[in-house]
């Protein structure tokens, strides 16, 4: 399984999410601290969830950082994070 596939899998299965975008950016950081030259290393998560209604923005990156914390001690560099409420993408 790939990092991203994880990623996607754990988002999915904690959150449920009725947008999920996993984008690996690791080609745009070659040679950035923290890349791999086999890449997984810098992503881009975009989602859209109801879990996210009512909460803050802080706590909501806090919520992906808890379920991707075994990817961000290993092979995970960077995440960059949107995430909405299905009320805010709309």
């Amino acid at each position: 399984m790939t990092v991203a596939d994880s990623i996607r899998r754990k988002l999915t299965e904690a959150l449920q999410p009725s947008r999920l975008i996993v984008e690996d950016e690791s080609h745009r950081h070659a040679g950035h601290a923290g890349a791999r030259p086999e890449g997984e290393t810098h992503f881009r998560v975009t989602m859209v969830a109801s879990a996210f209604a009512g909460m803050s923005r802080i706590d909501r990156q806090r919520r992906v950082h808890q379920l991707l914390a075994e990817e961000l001690k290993g092979p995970v560099h960077a995440l960059a994070l949107s995430l909405k409420s299905p009320e805010e993408a709309a």
